[in-house]
Formats: C-alpha cells, sequence, structure tokens
C-alpha cells in the first residue's frame, strides 16, 4: 500500500469504529455454531496425536523412523493450506467460497480415517504375517497423509470463514478464535478420552478381526466415532453460515452481510502471489510469524512424542513387548484429556486477558510456560531413571501424578497457540487486502516449515542421544522460552478497552 494512503485508510477505520456497529455485528451463536466444526476435525486430531506415534512402532515402524512419517502434516500444510486459501477466495461457487471446501475436506477426513483405521486388515489380505506388516504400514502412510492433506484442507477455510464474518471487528475476531479454540478443547476430550479407553473393542466386537488385534481394534473403533462426530458437526456448522456467491465480475462476496473486496487478479499465480505478499508486511507482522515458528519448533515434539514418551520412558515399555507400554500410552492419552479441558477453560477467558494483558504479552507469557512444563518433563524422565523400578511394574505414583499435572498446565498455552496468532495476523494484514484465506496461509508457512525441521531431525537426534525423547524436548523448551521472550519485548502491547455498548 502506499505511504500517501495508510492515513487516509487509519482515519476511515478510526471513524467506521465511531459508528454504532451493534446492528450489523454478526451474532456471537451463529460464531459459536459456526466454529463447531473444529470439534469434529479436533477428534481426529485427537486420535492421531495420542494413538498414531505409538501405532506406527507396533506394526513394525522403528521409534527412530516413526517422526519422519509426520513429516507429511508440514509438507502438505506446506502447499495445500496455502493453495486452498486462495482457491477459497476466489471460489464462485453457488453455495459460497468457504463452505465447499470445508464439505471436501471433512469428507476426505472421513475417508482416510477408515483406510488407517482399516490398515492393519488390508495388510492382512496383502499377506501380513511377520512382525513388520509391510502391507499395514503402506496402507497406514497413504490414509496418514490423506487425513493430513484432508485436515490442511479443512482448516484454512474454517478460520477464513470465521475472518469474513468478524471483518474488521478485531474483538470478534478473537472471540471467534477462542471459539474455535473453545470447540478444538471439546474436540481434543472426547478424542483423548476415546484413546485412553481399551475397551472399545468390547463395545464394537466386529472390529476385532484375525489381522487387527485387541490395541488396533480399539483404534478402528475410535475412528468410526470419529466420523459419527465429523458428520454432525459439520452440518451444525455449513448450516449456520449462509454464504453469498462470489461476484466472479465484481470480485466481492457477501457474508453474513458484509462486502469483501478481492484485491488479487485471477491472472496472478499462486506460489507468485504468496510469496509476493511478504514484501508488504509491516515489522510487526514479521514478529508475528517468527514467534509462531518458535513456537510450533516448542509444540511439535510434543506433539509427536507425549504418549510415546510415557509409554517409554515413564511406564519403561516397548511396542510390542509386554502391556506397560500401551499402559503408558493410555496415561498419557488421560493426561491429554486433562490438557484439553484447561484448554477449554482457557478459551472462555481469552478475550479478557488479551483485553488486560495485551495480546502479545499473553502470547508471551504462555510460551515461557510452555518452556517450564518441557523442562519439567526432563527432570522427571531423569528422576524416574535414577529409580529402582523392576521391568515389568509400574511408575510410582507421585511419578504418573507429576506426568499428569505437566500434562494439564500444557493446555493453557496451547489454546493461546490455537487463537492469538491467527488474532494478530487477521487484524494486522487486512489493510494489506490480501483475502483471508491467502492471510491464513501465509500464516500456516510459519507453522509447517518448523514442523518439517522437527519431523527430519528429531528422530535421529533421540537416537544419537540414546533412542529417548529428551533431545527434542531440550530443543522444544529452549525454542518456546525464546520465542515468548521476543512475543513480550518486540510485539506491541496494546491493551483493547471493552466496546460501549449504545443504546
Amino acid at each position: 500500500m502506499p505511504e500517501g494512503e495508510r492515513p487516509r485508510a487509519r482515519q476511515n477505520r478510526a471513524s467506521t469504529s465511531r459508528e454504532p456497529a451493534r446492528a450489523t455485528r454478526v451474532s456471537l451463536k451463529l460464531l459459536l455454531r459456526v466454529a463447531s466444526v473444529a470439534g469434529g476435525i479436533q477428534f481426529g486430531w485427537a486420535l492421531q496425536l495420542s494413538l498414531l506415534t505409538p501405532y506406527v512402532q507396533e506394526l513394525g515402524i522403528p521409534h527412530v523412523w516413526s517422526s519422519i512419517i509426520w513429516l507429511c502434516g508440514p509438507l502438505s500444510g506446506l502447499l495445500v493450506q496455502p493453495l486452498i486459501g486462495v482457491l477459497s477466495d476466489r471460489c464462485t461457487s453457488k453455495f459460497g467460497r468457504r463452505r465447499p471446501f470445508i464439505l471436501g475436506g471433512a469428507v476426505s477426513i472421513m475417508i482416510a480415517v477408515i483406510v488407517i483405521g482399516f490398515s492393519a486388515d488390508i495388510g492382512w489380505l496383502l499377506g501380513d504375517r511377520g512382525e513388520v506388516k509391510v502391507g499395514a504400514i503402506a496402507a497406514f502412510i497413504v490414509g496418514f497423509w490423506l487425513l493430513d492433506v484432508a485436515n490442511n484442507m479443512t482448516q484454512g477455510p474454517c478460520r477464513a470463514l470465521l475472518a469474513d464474518l468478524t471483518k474488521k471487528d478485531h474483538r470478534r475476531t478473537r472471540v471467534a478464535n477462542a471459539y474455535f479454540s473453545l470447540f478444538m478443547a471439546a474436540g481434543n476430550i472426547l478424542g483423548y478420552a476415546t484413546g485412553s479407553y481399551s475397551g472399545w473393542y468390547k463395545i464394537f466386537p466386529f472390529t476385532l478381526t484375525a489381522g487387527c488385534g485387541v490395541n488396533c481394534a480399539n483404534l478402528k473403533s475410535a475412528f468410526l466415532l470419529d466420523i459419527i462426530f465429523i458428520v454432525i458437526t459439520t452440518y451444525i456448522s455449513l448450516s449456520a453460515a449462509h454464504e453469498q456467491p462470489l461476484d466472479s465480475h465484481q470480485g466481492s462476496a457477501q457474508t453474513g452481510g458484509d462486502a469483501e473486496q478481492s484485491s488479487h487478479g485471477e491472472e496472478e499465480p499462486f506460489l507468485w502471489e504468496l510469496f509476493g505478499t511478504f514484501r508488504y508486511f509491516p515489522t510487526t507482522v514479521w514478529i508475528i510469524l517468527l514467534v509462531t515458528a518458535l513456537t510450533w519448533i516448542g509444540w511439535f515434539p510434543f506433539i509427536l512424542f507425549d504418549t510415546d514418551w510415557v509409554g517409554r520412558e515413564i511406564y519403561g515399555g516397548e511396542p510390542n513387548e509386554g502391556t506397560n507400554y500401551s499402559t503408558g500410552v493410555r496415561m498419557g492419552s488421560l493426561g491429554l484429556m486433562l490438557n484439553s479441558v484447561v484448554l477449554g477453560i482457557t478459551s472462555v477467558f481469552m478475550e479478557k486477558l488479551c483485553r488486560k494483558w495485551g495480546a502479545g504479552f499473553t502470547w508471551g507469557v504462555s510460551n515461557i510456560v510452555m518452556a517450564l512444563c518441557f523442562i519439567a518433563m526432563l527432570i522427571i524422565t531423569a528422576v524416574r531413571n535414577h529409580m529402582d523400578i523392576g521391568i515389568s511394574d509400574p511408575p510410582p505414583d507421585g511419578i504418573v501424578i507429576a506426568v499428569l499435572v505437566v500434562f494439564t498446565i500444557l493446555g493453557a498455552p496451547l489454546a493461546i497457540t490455537y487463537s492469538v496468532p491467527y488474532a494478530l495476523v487477521s487484524s494486522r494484514i487486512e489493510a494489506l487486502g490480501l483475502g483471508q484465506g491467502l492471510s491464513m496461509g501465509v500464516l500456516n508457512l510459519a507453522i509447517v516449515i518448523p514442523q518439517m525441521f522437527v519431523s527430519l531431525g528429531s528422530g535421529p537426534w533421540d537416537e544419537l542421544f540414546g533412542g529417548g525423547n529428551s533431545p527434542a524436548f531440550v530443543v522444544a523448551a529452549i525454542s518456546a522460552f525464546a520465542g515468548g521472550l521476543v512475543a513480550i519485548l518486540a510485539i506491541p502491547r496494546t491493551k483493547v478497552d471493552k466496546p460501549k455498548i449504545l443504546p
């Protein structure tokens, strides 16, 4: 934007903010319904995060390579989410810009979880009989990659749709993202609770087959429940938001009664448009992207190895060797469920926290708390390793309680990670004329590139230092702490006063 236009834009925004906007504001009830789709998406994510790293090792993939399997998430996010963001900004479907992609992503998620859940059965049909189940691994990887592509295809348009609805109302934008985090928390709670229960195969006895044992049948049953939940939440969300189609001639669309102008011509190539936007970013946006990258270098080792850490280093088990490992994985899932309860509670108070402390300061403090939790996990590991515990004996109750406490506390910074960066970016780059789909794609780059770094490095790092998860957690703690300091010191600490309601 030329410099001469900036004061005028600020002046226009200032005059707009003084006008009573209560009549044109999107209702909180509508935002709540639209955000509900996050619960269905996150239910599957929770199952994926808590069960699939242990499951790939039960299929015969070594621990050192399990993180490589997760590389598909960052790779798909690197291209799929920005591409879908641009396409949804320009979509001229009669059903609207965002809803076709949300529906397509939800259907793809359901197909993917079916492939993952039945991968052992597919491998059995292909002749798997040994410890390393080659056919099952191949089916699992196909389903896993499809699931990550589908998740990235769905989440970007979901957040963009919320941003479309809230427009330039920054407070409503933060509330919408807090609702999104709240439903993510609800999906997490249900997903982790489902993953922590070991008796699903008794409720769904048809899932127990010759090629699929108890652990596999539990995972298969959990994913079948996920399909039901996705269908319900997708219907609630898509039926709430009545988008008007994009006018292909004028380049505008109406969502919730407001108009958004498209600032990019149809002839611009996708990658040029995506990376070409970088030159317009003010310093604050670059700082937000930097903090996002550091934050996700911190989160991704935890996401990869949380339940595996509990099974291996707290319960002292190994995949397919006794019951300690699977017991530890279920206990880790319980901890993640408690984590999600705190995530949900924090999401409810997110707006008040940001209004009182400033969004950047809140984010920075949460990152420092996250770093301290990762340090606590390293201390718990060291204490557990110096205890004289039998091979088949469970860890002392004090160790298990400490693990659950750390997992629970991490719910607060996770809620802030799921909400604040999106609200900050959405509110700061609107003046650049970017579509919300593209803006979410740009922020996603700051998430997936660090994830690629962690996916490629964490397995070899851990193997280099003895096969445990501690080296990855050391990197996570350092990165989270650095991100917290940058957020506190470099992101402007602006308090947002609650607007007065005009009669």
